[in-house]
């Protein structure tokens, strides 16, 4: 189930469908991604995807999922396109908390040269 979650999760990603994106998380969730304060709040992570994510377009691939008591992790790749035009594939880990079957925290990880 938390593995078909997250697939799920993916998959509104790539589709930019914000409202049932909206559905998979808690309403207090927190969403720490690299290169930004922790987001607070369902609303506040949708507002990212909605008007800051320099994302245009892509496909997120994952290669695997494992969970159990309630927290997780995935890894994968993601190929797309920036709001620049720029191509952009990255390999990318997360973890995981859940409760009541939604996330409710989520944490990026980002295998990019940055030090």
């Amino acid at each position: 189930m938390s593995a078909d979650l997250i697939s799920a999760m993916f998959e509104l990603i790539d589709r930019a469908d914000w409202p049932g994106l909206g559905t998979l998380f808690c309403d207090d969730v927190v969403y720490e991604r690299p290169g930004y304060s922790p987001f607070a709040g369902r609303d506040r992570v949708l507002q990212f995807y909605r008007h800051e994510r320099i994302i245009a377009r892509g496909t997120h691939v994952l290669e695997r999922t494992v969970f159990g008591d309630g927290q997780g992790a995935c890894w994968g790749r993601f190929t797309g396109t920036t709001k620049d035009g720029t191509a952009i594939e990255v390999r990318f880990a997360e973890v995981y908390r859940l409760e009541d079957a939604r996330v409710k925290h989520r944490t990026t990880y980002f295998y990019w040269p940055a030090v």
